[in-house]
């Protein structure tokens, strides 16, 4: 099991997972459906079973270029501590029991299962043809929200999507600031991405705008749903976190990187979603 958790990164859950719970408390806020325990332990095992078959798959896919890559040399497949095989099969049990488990839920979920599942998977593909990788990576995390919001009402409404393009935009924005560490090896093996495309100056750029999108996304909430000033707290640490990363990588320096992409953006997202959830506990049973 240990080894499974290391070749899905499980602590990269702290991306998605928080705004899953958004999605969620959301829908039981905001409308008459009551909350319910199963119904939760349901959308946490789609999010856990979705991201087991977006890792797994994207360490089986990219495992030869893994291997030449010195930064990831290391990884599980390449290194020897779980075989090719073994990691497609865990794709298909874990594409499988996401599947199963959206039949559970409600009709849409499961309608729409299919969909989610190409999008996360496809995501493993995109390098080799196109730069805009990141904004299929950033758009396989944006579907929390949203998906744990229908699990729970089985409708669409603008709030939910407007997280989702917030993960959509925040996700892709430090997406490429990560890919910064392998834009030479990319031009080495012909593979696509944003500094690859555009410099690193000018991707450092981009993720910026795309950042600033993120945080408007965080804010418009607020002309659509009522909250209390935990809620702007929470938007003001995520904002902040949003600045902090782009002052730790520059053009010149990316020495920081990682900090920026697990610490601060991990930050982000649980800081931001604890935020949100005390607000809606405190202005739903105490009328704060």
């Amino acid at each position: 099991m240990k080894k499974y958790f290391s070749l899905v990164l499980f602590a990269h859950s702290v991306f998605a997972l928080p705004f899953a719970m958004i999605g969620f408390f959301l829908g039981v806020t905001t409308t008459d459906n009551p909350f319910n325990w199963i119904l939760l332990l349901l959308v946490i095992l789609c999010m856990v079973f979705a991201r087991n078959s977006a890792m797994a798959f994207n360490r089986y896919l990219d495992r030869s270029i893994d291997a030449k890559n010195p930064r990831t040399q290391m990884r599980d497949i390449p290194a020897g501590k779980i075989t090719a095989n073994s990691a497609l099969l865990f794709v298909i049990i874990n594409c499988i029991l996401f599947v199963a488990t959206t039949f559970f839920i409600n009709t849409l979920c499961f309608y729409l299962s299919p969909i989610a599942l190409f999008v996360v998977l496809f995501y493993s593909y995109t390098k080799r043809f196109t730069a805009l990788c990141h904004l299929v990576l950033g758009l396989g995390l944006s579907l929390a929200p949203i998906g744990a919001y229908i699990a729970v009402t089985g409708a669409f409404h603008i709030v939910p999507l407007l997280y989702s393009f917030a993960v959509l935009f925040w996700v892709s924005g430090f997406d490429i600031m990560y890919a910064l560490q392998d834009e030479d090896f990319d031009k080495q093996e012909q593979l696509h991405s944003i500094p690859v495309a555009l410099g690193r100056k000018n991707a450092l750029t981009l993720s910026v705008v795309l950042h600033v999108g993120a945080a408007l996304c965080v804010i418009l909430p607020i002309l659509f749903t009522s909250f209390s000033f935990i809620y702007y707290i929470g938007v003001t640490f995520f904002c902040v976190m949003l600045i902090y990363q782009h002052l730790l990588v520059k053009p010149t320096d990316i020495s920081k990187v990682n900090k920026a992409f697990a610490t601060t953006n991990g930050y982000a997202s649980v800081v931001f979603a604890i935020c949100f959830l005390l607000d809606a506990l405190l202005r739903n049973h105490f009328n704060f």
